[in-house]
């Protein structure tokens, strides 16, 4: 599908076919990020690694991501803090027995504090002010400003006053990322845990290509707080969503943890890998409920012809993941919650399947995939082998609204309420 957006070209794809033109037949072509005004203030001049311009430096980046930071030792190390930052949500649900709760605020808080300490060592005193202005972003840069509509007319960079209001937010961004790495590099900890002290410990060493800087830092360390948070919270979110809507599917993955773990009084992230059905529950739920909808927008780096049509250079291209994940020419009964779906299946999550897309694919893909699983696995398994869950209000389930959020990512429009009962 092609729009014309003001001065913009802009391609949507929609099929399986064209998302594997684009992310792998040619893949290097659309690479790239545009540069939108919001990425360009938020992320340092596109310092980070999602919106950073495809090129030497971008590969560094990514490369350090990869290998350091998110590196599945590195994500193994973080077990201790997933393991108490679960306990502590196990602490809450239990005692809020038989109450009405707000599971949707406490799985966000669960999310935000193991992202927290995993990229500072521990949790912050400006951590919920982050948190706000995490979402201030998300709000501000939902769809595609008239500036970066019109680039050309720069008064509209003035008259929208929506740039104003983003470097606003930036600004403090800015002074809170500041006061931590500074306050990391004060306090030495150079080697110690979490991933602004891994930087740091770059950044100390030198010997790259692109030296490390501050800004640097902090345009990484936005990249992950914000996907880290908002992702893994929206997917256990929506999990437990389906779960409640299909009854049967809450019953086979509890008798499944609780057979599996039977006598135990706890279990730890290692355990988990028994647990073949929730697997299978969660691959549905990032089917029907992708981290993003519209995979981040890619730009045409040369003229390129794709199945008889011209992409000319510069022109954006969007992935509609949501909509290939629910396309009735791939998937049977594609509206309906079916873990069984994926049974003797092998497909991945890492792009390999263009019919399935939950992390993008080919270069441009999410470089914190094992990050993201492991923080959604665990506490799911915790959530159900420890309590027996139900709708308050003598809600149906059937009535469960599923309206998603405006915004980047699929985040759920309401929050899920809850009561729950500790199980013996």
């Amino acid at each position: 599908m092609h729009l014309q957006l003001g001065e913009v070209s802009l391609v949507v794809v929609t099929s399986p076919d064209m998302a594997k033109q684009v992310l792998k037949t040619h893949d290097i072509a659309f690479a790239s990020r545009p540069m939108l005004i919001a990425a360009k203030i938020v992320c340092y001049n596109g310092s980070d690694i999602v919106f950073s311009p495809y090129g030497d430096y971008w590969r560094q980046m990514r490369k350090i991501c990869i290998m350091e930071l998110l590196s599945a030792k590195n994500v193994k190390s973080f077990s201790s803090i997933r393991q108490d930052e679960v306990l502590r949500m196990i602490d809450f649900f239990r005692s809020s027995s038989g109450e009405t709760v707000n599971a949707t605020r406490r799985i966000f808080q669960f999310a935000s504090s193991m992202t927290c300490r995993s990229a500072f060592g521990k949790v912050f005193k400006e951590q919920d002010e982050l948190i706000q202005l995490v979402k201030k972003v998300s709000r501000l840069t939902e769809g595609f400003d008239v500036a970066d509509i019109f680039p050309s007319l720069k008064f509209l960079h003035v008259l929208c006053g929506m740039k104003s209001k983003i470097m606003d937010v930036h600004h403090e961004l800015d002074v809170i990322l500041e006061n931590i790495i500074n306050e990391h590099k004060n306090n030495g900890e150079l080697g110690g845990e979490g991933l602004v002290s891994t930087l740091l410990r770059l950044m100390k060493e030198g010997g790259l290509q692109f030296p490390i800087t501050n800004d640097n830092i902090k345009a990484i360390i936005f990249d992950i707080f914000a996907a880290g948070t908002e992702t893994s919270s929206a997917t256990i979110d929506w999990t437990m969503v389906e779960m409640m809507r299909n009854p049967n599917v809450l019953t086979k993955a509890q008798e499944e943890v609780r057979n599996t773990f039977r006598g135990k009084e706890t279990f730890d992230e290692n355990d988990v890998e028994e647990l073949k059905y929730l697997k299978l529950v969660v691959k549905e739920s990032f089917r029907l409920h992708p981290p993003f909808p519209l995979l981040l927008p890619r730009e045409c780096r040369e003229e390129v012809e794709i199945n008889g049509y011209t992409i000319p250079l510069k022109t954006k291209v969007m992935v509609n993941a949501w909509a290939i994940g629910r396309d009735p020419k791939y998937w049977d009964d594609a509206e309906s919650f079916r873990p069984e779906r994926f049974e003797d299946n092998s497909m991945d999550f890492i792009g390999n399947n263009f019919e399935y897309l939950p992390f993008g694919s080919g270069r441009r893909n999410c470089p914190g995939i094992s990050f993201g699983l492991a923080n959604v696995y665990f506490p799911l398994a915790q959530l159900l082998y420890h309590f027996d869950w139900k709708l308050p209000n003598r809600i149906n389930s059937s009535e469960l609204d599923l309206t998603e959020s405006a915004g980047s990512t699929c985040a759920r429009k309401n929050n899920l309420y809850l009561i729950a009962t500790p199980y013996q």
